[in-house]
Parts: C-alpha cells; sequence; structure tokens
C-alpha cells in the first residue's frame, strides 16, 4: 500500500520535472503565457503525451492506495474516486491532443476541432475533480477533527479553483491579442498546489 501511495507524489513531481524541462528547449514555447498540454504538439511532442500516460497511471495508482488507508468514513469512497477520475483526465488527454493555441506552435491555426474539444473537457473534467476531491477529504478530516489538514485541503481547492478562472480569463484576453503573463502561471499555481497537498 506505501507503494501506491507514494505514486501520488511520484506522480506531480515526474509531471513537473518533464513539463520543466520541454518547456526550456522547445522553441517558441513560453510557460508564461502556453498551456502545458500544448508540448504535446510538435516535434516530439510524444514525450509530454508519454508523460501525460504515466502521470494518470501513477495518480490510479495513488487513488486505490487511498482506497485502501481510508477504507470506512466519510470520504473514503468518493475521496478515491474522484482522485480516479483525476488521474483517468491525465491518461485520456495523453494521445487526444490539444488544438494549437496562443502562437504555440509557431503559425499552426488555432481552429477548433473535435479531438481539441474533446482535450478542453478533459482538461476541464481534470480540473473539477481535483477541486471536489479537495474538498471530500476536507470534510473527512473536519469530521475526525484534522481542522488544520480540513483547512488545508480546502485552501488547496480554493487555489486550484482560482487558477483554473485566471487560466480562462486570461486565455480570452490574450486570444483577443492583448498580451498578459498569467495564464501559464494560473496553471503553474493550481499543479504547485496540487503537489503540495499530495505530500502533505
Amino acid at each position: 500500500m506505501r507503494l501506491l501511495l507514494a505514486c501520488g507524489i511520484i506522480a506531480p513531481l515526474l509531471n513537473s520535472v518533464v513539463i520543466l524541462i520541454l518547456g526550456a528547449i522547445r522553441p517558441g514555447y513560453n510557460a508564461w503565457i502556453v498551456p502545458d498540454s500544448n508540448l504535446e504538439l510538435g516535434d516530439g511532442g510524444w514525450i509530454q503525451s508519454t508523460n501525460y500516460i504515466v502521470t494518470g497511471a501513477l495518480l490510479l495508482a495513488f487513488a486505490i492506495g487511498m482506497r485502501l488507508l481510508l477504507r470506512t468514513g466519510r470520504g473514503s469512497t468518493w475521496g478515491p474516486i474522484l482522485l480516479g477520475i483525476y488521474g483517468l483526465t491525465f491518461i485520456v488527454i495523453g494521445p487526444i491532443l490539444p488544438d494549437p493555441a496562443l502562437g504555440y506552435p509557431p503559425g499552426a491555426s488555432s481552429a477548433l476541432t473535435i479531438h481539441g474539444a474533446i482535450h478542453i473537457l478533459f482538461g476541464l473534467l481534470q480540473f473539477t475533480s481535483l477541486i471536489a476531491a479537495c474538498f471530500v477529504l476536507a470534510r473527512r478530516d473536519a469530521e475526525l477533527e484534522r481542522r488544520s489538514w480540513s483547512w488545508y485541503s480546502v485552501a488547496t481547492g480554493l487555489l486550484v479553483a482560482a487558477s483554473y478562472v485566471a487560466f480562462v480569463l486570461t486565455a480570452k484576453l490574450l486570444d483577443g491579442g492583448q498580451q498578459d503573463s498569467l495564464n501559464g502561471l494560473a496553471l503553474l499555481a493550481a499543479a504547485f498546489g496540487s503537489l503540495c497537498w499530495r505530500f502533505a
């Protein structure tokens, strides 16, 4: 069971390290503006796709470990289920590529496609499931009188939610031609918040 739970730490670390390396070496990619899923596009895009799939598999293993750990009580079923859904979304967005956006890859058309729309929907599900898991497990901690952990989970859920809203709003601004540097940063904040939550 410990190995399964350790997957919850390995997954975000692996995902973050791969994204940082690819973002640093990919010509034309700006991590402050462009979502990390766009690293699936262009030369070497298969690396990020594989990264998502492996990350998702690790998160599914973590969800199983959480179910074995919690066993009974409030959140013992829905907490792991939501974390499992969160992991599943990574596996889905691995092979289902996003559409080019915000100027990356350079010169590519940003027209919406079916696979791009599916990618967006599962991206929304990804954020929603993680936020819901935070609040479900926060209620469990509150019931067990672990107040500090409960508030920590609530704060993480709010951070991820706020980061997603910032991502959507700045994406609209950027598509309208206004320069901003919060789009990629919003996703980085969400990733950092979820990473800290799993370490806890």
